[in-house]
């Protein structure tokens, strides 16, 4: 990562040079540049640096990529370059790493579903492991509700018009008559009342308490940098 050799007098370099993604006279040559000719996007330049790292994380490696279609000067928003970071044990080749970025999009997408529609980050739970589980019926219920699609019936509320074509939102709208159908496996909900209490002769066992941690807000760095 270091560009300079070590002198042996005190503590070796961490940095090397500085690389300023807003300043063009900061970059070093890139390490390998590949011209790609999307038949949406047109013409693209792929530009790679090795061995970059950001100044707080001098141990952590990355590769830095620079995506800039050619031919598109007169629309600022669309010529505007896209950098992207990558980080990790093996890159793609470089024809398939930019295009990865582009599914996004989609995957935004499925995370506002699962906060907004499958309630995601709604239950409080104690533990970490709790929490991992709860994560893992995410993927489980999205496909279940992509699988569901073609046997219920559209279910729409008084002020929404019903559609042919379902979405996920509308599907779990729906999936009620398929759990009357199919049963489930749960006991039924006991009746509302007096709680009985503790039962007599049943240990009871502390929650287990984490420290507290206290966040000093800091400002946001002015500008990106990294360095080589």
């Amino acid at each position: 990562m270091n560009s300079h050799a070590y002198s042996g007098k005190g503590r070796p370099k961490k940095h090397g040079d500085k690389f300023k993604l807003n300043e063009p006279t900061t970059w070093s040559q890139a390490t390998s540049v590949l011209e790609v000719n999307d038949s949406k996007l047109g013409l693209v330049r792929v530009s790679l640096w090795k061995n970059l790292h950001f100044r707080k994380a001098a141990t952590r490696p990355m590769l830095l990529m620079r995506v800039e279609r050619q031919g598109e000067q007169s629309n600022t928003k669309v010529s505007k370059p896209l950098w992207l970071a990558w980080v990790g044990e093996e890159i793609p080749s470089l024809e398939e790493v930019w295009c990865l970025y582009l599914r996004r999009f989609t995957i935004d997408h499925w995370y506002r579903f699962l906060k907004q529609r499958l309630h995601w980050t709604v239950p409080k739970l104690s533990t970490p492991k709790q929490c991992e589980r709860w994560s893992d019926l995410m993927p489980l219920m999205t496909w279940e509700l992509w699988l569901a699609r073609a046997i219920v019936h559209d279910n729409p509320l008084p002020w929404q018009k019903s559609v042919d074509k379902l979405t996920p939102g509308r599907v779990a709208q729906a999936m009620g008559g398929v759990f009357a159908a199919i049963g489930t496996p749960t006991c039924a909900p006991k009746l509302r009342g007096k709680s009985p209490g503790w039962e007599p002769g049943k240990k009871r066992h502390r929650k287990n308490r984490c420290p507290i941690v206290k966040k000093t807000v800091t400002p946001p760095p002015k500008e990106p940098s990294v360095a080589v």
